[in-house]
């Protein structure tokens, strides 16, 4: 599914585990996962989140959005012996304020470093 889809929904709870993936799970008991299938070589997880978590729990969702790089580092990180990365950062917007969830990944540059945002059954 594509990210922007959550917008209009209502979250009852958000986790993340470990910076390895985020559960979302809808008002109506709908779950959804943002996460990376690890493979040999390269490493996928959350870098970082600013803001607050909560702000997105129990009010609908106003505004989503999917942003990559992989040209260059975010202002201000400094990251060594990089041969490939990707940064994605996803953007999600309520009243209650904004939220940036950041994942960094890296790899030889022959492997996926994407995230992937689905439904879980």
């Amino acid at each position: 599914m594509e990210f922007n889809e959550i917008v209009g929904k209502i979250f009852t709870s958000i986790e993340n585990k470990n910076n390895e993936e985020i559960i979302f799970t809808e008002d109506n008991g709908r779950k959804y996962r943002m996460y990376h299938s690890q493979d040999c070589c390269e490493d996928v997880g959350v870098e970082d989140i600013v803001g607050n978590l909560d702000n997105l729990i129990n009010t609908p969702i106003l505004r989503a959005s999917e942003d990559t790089n992989n040209e260059e580092n975010p202002e201000g990180i400094t990251k060594e012996d990089q041969d490939s990365f990707t940064w994605t950062f996803y953007n999600i917007s309520t009243v209650k304020g904004d939220v940036t969830i950041r994942w960094y990944g890296e790899s030889n540059g022959y492997y996926s470093e994407s995230v992937d945002f689905e439904e879980v059954e």
